[in-house]
């Protein structure tokens, strides 16, 4: 662990995350904490920080482009018939309070501000777990309680009108080399055939590392994986894939996601057997 600001994951002593609790970034990114630098055990990086091709990916979190018309994505929002556009709409995540911090992890208190106030309250897990000599999971659990006193709903570009960008939830902006990372499942191969599906995990291999997004409830299986390989790596999961969600008020909608991040590239039987390793640790 290190000071206010910031909590450093480990793993036998060795730091493999740092979590930004309070991070200074324009409104227009949507302030929010998360995970950067993300490192293998060998210490190789898998994640970004404010690339310039999305400078409001910020590494490993939570976010979501539209909760009741208010952006906690960052960027430029997807208004239908019109297409990407700058409004003054963003929102923040703000820490409130630790309810738990350890050298391998903890459950931290959110608020969800936009301009009416307060819309919803998060609690966030993260735990780092040792799984081999090279390879560990990353845990992350969030519940979003609705606390604004009136219905809201979640949405995405997709339901907003743009087919193909249901992103809005876990999200992992993944490290960019050269060449794009392959992407597989345990049934299919390529973003073509996992995008926009379920499927208990999704695997993507780097040069020398791969990740294993494992979905860890039986919410999160129902959501649909976003993925990304040529313009940019990345993964999520969707909670607004073909419609808007629901979210009344007082009730809470929870997602897990445990993620392998290995050093190698991992084959089809290795993931599989690391993603289950991983959620049942």
């Amino acid at each position: 662990m290190t000071g206010n600001d910031s909590v450093v994951l480990r793993i036998a002593g060795r730091p493999v995350g740092r979590y930004v609790t309070r991070p200074e970034l324009p409104a227009r990114l949507s302030p929010r904490p998360h995970l950067h630098p993300v490192t293998t055990l060998a210490g190789t990086a898998v994640t970004e920080l404010s690339p310039a091709d999305h400078t409001h990916h910020l590494g490993v979190g939570v976010a979501v482009p539209d909760v009741e018309g208010f952006n906690f994505w960052g960027g430029r929002t997807y208004v239908r018939d019109q297409g990407p556009t700058e409004l003054d709409n963003h929102g923040a995540q703000r820490h409130t309070a630790y309810h738990r911090r350890e050298a391998d992890g903890f459950t931290e208190e959110l608020r969800w501000v936009a301009a009416p106030g307060e819309l919803l309250r998060e609690r966030r897990t993260v735990t780092a777990t040792a799984l081999t000599d090279g390879a560990w999971a990353l845990d992350l659990a969030f519940a979003l309680t609705n606390v604004s006193g009136r219905p809201l709903s979640v949405g995405s570009p997709a339901t907003n009108g743009r087919p193909g960008a249901a992103y809005g939830g876990f999200f992992w902006r993944a490290r960019k080399e050269d060449a794009a990372p392959e992407v597989f499942t345990e049934a299919a191969d390529g973003t073509d055939a996992i995008h926009g599906h379920t499927a208990d995990w999704v695997a993507l291999a780097g040069s020398a590392w791969t990740l294993v997004f494992a979905a860890a409830t039986g919410a999160t299986r129902r959501d649909p994986w976003f993925v990304r390989t040529e313009e940019y790596p990345g993964v999520g999961s969707s909670l607004a894939h073909d419609a808007r969600l629901p979210v009344p008020p007082g009730e809470t909608l929870e997602r897990r996601i445990v993620t392998v991040v290995a050093d190698g590239r991992l084959d089809r039987r290795e993931a599989a057997a690391l993603a289950a390793k991983a959620v049942s640790a």
